[in-house]
């Protein structure tokens, strides 16, 4: 038996992109609008038609901010903070996403997600536990931390849009940037992603991060490196300084890989149609879902 091919969709990363790309005319017949909940059925199905993976999940942010993460560093994602706890999500996507849970829900997709953490470790679990190649599709580089050519683990990148999507792998990533997935948690720690309100360590940009990760291995080689005065004495006197950052930083980066999701290789198999197949007809013509409805049906059923 073939061994199972696992795409994890990095669901929130995905509708966001769907409901910035098409417009919010498009609409359900009481007039509320569904380009997110439209988009993300096309972006599935054409993965699954590209790639035809055998397993599935929908990984889910549970906690998009999760407080353990905010305690080591509390600027992280303090800028996309409505209130408390809200994120700051447009008033015309925030009605779409339950709608998008109970489309995938009737067709069968299995949706996963963590309590008191983000799609990214529920990703960074199923991606490191599973038995067979993985591809992880997402808008967010800092997931190229899963990529393991030994494994098979690769991020379909869809940074430059899906239709132009990029197989990244640990060779994509050493042309790029010197390293391969195992170094850039460290990497990005010592960069930093304003996106994510982690600033990095003052003075060093992406060509320093990558040139000390790829020449000392990891951040204990590159602080080594600065006890042993191995640096440059600027070099060293940064990274002095954002010692404390980085102890915090380096924790909020990595994904979590040991989540007890408490699932089995079945629990993840990718229907051939939908499971609920009069509650997805129905919600096809109540969010008048069309084409993208047609798309994802055909491209369950390539798995017969």
């Amino acid at each position: 038996m073939e061994p199972a091919f696992l795409q994890l969709y990095d669901t929130a990363s995905l509708y966001f992109r769907a409901f910035f790309g098409l417009p919010t005319s498009l609409r359900a017949a009481d007039g509320q609008p569904v380009n997110a909940v439209r988009g993300l059925l096309d972006f599935m199905a054409r993965f699954i038609t590209d790639y035809r993976p055998t397993h599935a999940a929908a990984c889910w942010d549970n906690d998009w901010r999760p407080a353990w993460r905010v305690d080591l560093v509390p600027s992280y994602k303090a800028h996309r903070v409505l209130s408390g706890t809200v994120e700051v999500v447009p008033d015309e996507l925030s009605p779409q996403v339950p709608l998008i849970r109970a489309v995938l829900d009737a067709l069968g997709i299995p949706i996963v997600g963590a309590d008191g953490y983000e799609a990214d470790d529920v990703i960074g679990t199923l991606a490191s536990t599973a038995s067979g190649p993985v591809d992880v599709i997402t808008g967010d580089r800092d997931l190229f931390q899963l990529i393991d050519d030994s494994r098979q683990i690769r991020v379909l990148s869809v940074v430059k849009g899906v239709r132009n999507h990029e197989r990244v792998t640990d060779e994509a990533l050493r042309q790029r940037y010197g390293i391969d997935g195992a170094g850039y948690a460290d990497f990005a720690t010592l960069r930093g992603d304003a996106s994510d309100g982690l600033p990095g360590v003052a003075g060093i940009g992406e060509k320093t991060a990558a040139r000390l990760i790829a020449d000392y291995g990891d951040l204990e080689g590159v602080l080594g490196a600065a006890s042993a005065k191995r640096l440059s004495p600027a070099l060293t006197n940064r990274l002095a300084a954002g010692v404390d950052y980085l102890a915090g930083a380096r924790e909020v980066v990595r994904v979590r890989r040991d989540l007890p999701l408490g699932l089995g290789p079945d629990d993840l198999l990718l229907p051939t149609e939908p499971v609920q197949p009069e509650l997805f007809a129905e919600l096809a013509e109540l969010l008048s879902l069309g084409g993208p409805a047609e798309r994802i049906v055909a491209a369950l059923a390539l798995n017969r």
